[in-house]
C-alpha cells in the first residue's frame, strides 16, 4: 500500500512539474519567467498552482493566488504582460465558454439579481472604501490630464462631469447608481443644482446621507427601472457595467423616459474590444456579480431612435493610474482592518486591484464618457476645454 501511495505521489508530483513546465514555456513568450527575478515573474510555492492557472485560466489564476500558491511583487505587470502578448487567448477552458455561452442567453441583472453586486461589493464596509478613495468617495477612474495625485484627479474628473452636462443653478440632475454621492455633493456644492440619486446598496445610501447631509440631495434606494421623473441632466458613472447586455435597451428607455427634451445625459463606463466576450470568471465569482462590460457598438445598437451621440471621450489609461492610487492606499491602511478581514479577503482584494490595473494599462480596457441628447443640441454640442 505504502508503494503504491508512493508511486502516485511521485507521478502526481511529475503532472505538475510538467505542468510548470509546459506554463513556464507560455510565460516565457511574454518575458515571464516562474521563480524568475524580475517583479512580474511568478513565485510559485504550490506546483498544483500551474494545474489550476492551465485549467481554468483567470478563474485558476485568482484563486491559485488567493490560496497562497503563488506570488508576484508586480501583479499589475505581470498581466499587462499578458494582455499586452494576448497569453490569455492561448488558455481557453470550459469555463471560459460557459461563461460566454451565459452571458449571451442568460439575463442576469434582472431585478432580484440586481442587488446581488451591492451586497457582495459596495456593503462591505463604508470604512474601508473611505480609506481606499479620495475624500468625495468616487469609486470611478480619475480625469489625470493635468495632476499627478488622486485627489485633484477625481475633482477634475466630476468638474469636466459638471462642464460636460452644462449644469446651471437650478437645475435637477439624476444620477444612476449614484455610490456614496460624491458627484452629486461636487455638483450641488459649486453648480447650485439639486441632485437625485439612486442606488442598489443599503450601506452607500446611509452613509451617502451622511456626507451630504445639509445639501439638496436626495438618495434613493431602488432599482432604475422604476424610474418616471423629468430631470434636466442625467449622469451615471460606473454603473452601466451592471447593466448587462440583455437590459441595454431598457437602461436608455429608462434615461430617455426621465430626461427632458433639452437636456443631456453623460455615461461614463468601462468598455471592452470584443462583442462576443465573456465576463471574466474570476471578477464575476469574487468582486462584481453579473457584471459585463459593454463595447461601443453595443451601446450605440441599444440607444438607436433615442438618443444622439453628441461626444466620445476615451482615458482608458487613466484608469491604470486610479486603480494604483487605490491600491497604494489599500496597502496603507490594511494594518487598520487585518483584524477585521481575513488573509484571503486580503489577497483578493489586492489581486482585483492590481490585475484591473494591468488590464487598463494593456489597453484591453477603456473608460468612456459618452454624451447623449434626445434629438441633438442645436448648432452642434461643443466639448468643454480640457
Amino acid at each position: 500500500m505504502k508503494h503504491q501511495e508512493l508511486t502516485e505521489a511521485a507521478h502526481s508530483k511529475t503532472i505538475n512539474n510538467k505542468s510548470c513546465e509546459y506554463l513556464n514555456q507560455l510565460l516565457a513568450s511574454a518575458g515571464i519567467t516562474i521563480n524568475g527575478n524580475n517583479p512580474w515573474d511568478l513565485q510559485i510555492h504550490d506546483p498544483k498552482a500551474a494545474d489550476l492557472i492551465l485549467a481554468q485560466g483567470s478563474k485558476g489564476l485568482g484563486e491559485s493566488y488567493m490560496a497562497g500558491m503563488w506570488d508576484c511583487q508586480r501583479i499589475d505587470e505581470l498581466i499587462n504582460l499578458i494582455l499586452h502578448s494576448k497569453l490569455d487567448a492561448k488558455i481557453k477552458n470550459l469555463s471560459t465558454l460557459w461563461y460566454s455561452l451565459r452571458a449571451q442567453i442568460l439575463n442576469h441583472q434582472t431585478r432580484t439579481r440586481a442587488w446581488e453586486v451591492g451586497e457582495t461589493h459596495y456593503d462591505i464596509g463604508n470604512d474601508f472604501f473611505a480609506k481606499m478613495l479620495d475624500p468625495y468617495m468616487t469609486y470611478t477612474c480619475g480625469y489625470w490630464d493635468k495632476t499627478d495625485n488622486l485627489n485633484d484627479a477625481q475633482l477634475a474628473k466630476l468638474d469636466l462631469v459638471c462642464q460636460k452636462l452644462n449644469l446651471k443653478p437650478g437645475m435637477h440632475v439624476l444620477d444612476i447608481g449614484c455610490g456614496w454621492g460624491g458627484f452629486m455633493r461636487y455638483a450641488a456644492e459649486n453648480y447650485g443644482v439639486t441632485c437625485t440619486g439612486v442606488t442598489i446598496s443599503k450601506e452607500q445610501t446611509e452613509y451617502g446621507e451622511q456626507l451630504c447631509q445639509g445639501l439638496p440631495i436626495t438618495f434613493r434606494l431602488e432599482d432604475y427601472r422604476d424610474l418616471d421623473e423629468q430631470y434636466d441632466a442625467i449622469v451615471s458613472l460606473g454603473m452601466f457595467e451592471h447593466v448587462g447586455r440583455k437590459n441595454y435597451r431598457t437602461y436608455f428607455e429608462v434615461a430617455r423616459r426621465n430626461l427632458k427634451e433639452d437636456g443631456l445625459f453623460l455615461l461614463h463606463t468601462i468598455g471592452g474590444q470584443i462583442r462576443d466576450h465573456h465576463p471574466d470568471p474570476w471578477i464575476d465569482k469574487y468582486i462584481f456579480p453579473n457584471g459585463e462590460v459593454p463595447v461601443l457598438g453595443q451601446i450605440s445598437d441599444s440607444l438607436e431612435s433615442l438618443f444622439v451621440i453628441e461626444d466620445v471621450h476615451n482615458f482608458g489609461a487613466d484608469y491604470d493610474k486610479t486603480l494604483m492610487a487605490w491600491h497604494a492606499n489599500f496597502e496603507k491602511h490594511w494594518h487598520e482592518f487585518k483584524d477585521q478581514y481575513s488573509e484571503r479577503f486580503y489577497r483578493m482584494w489586492r489581486y482585483y486591484l492590481l490585475v484591473c490595473a494591468g488590464s487598463f494599462r494593456a489597453r484591453s480596457n477603456q473608460l468612456w464618457q459618452i454624451v447623449l441628447s434626445p434629438d441633438g443640441v442645436k448648432g452642434g454640442y461643443h466639448r468643454p476645454k480640457l
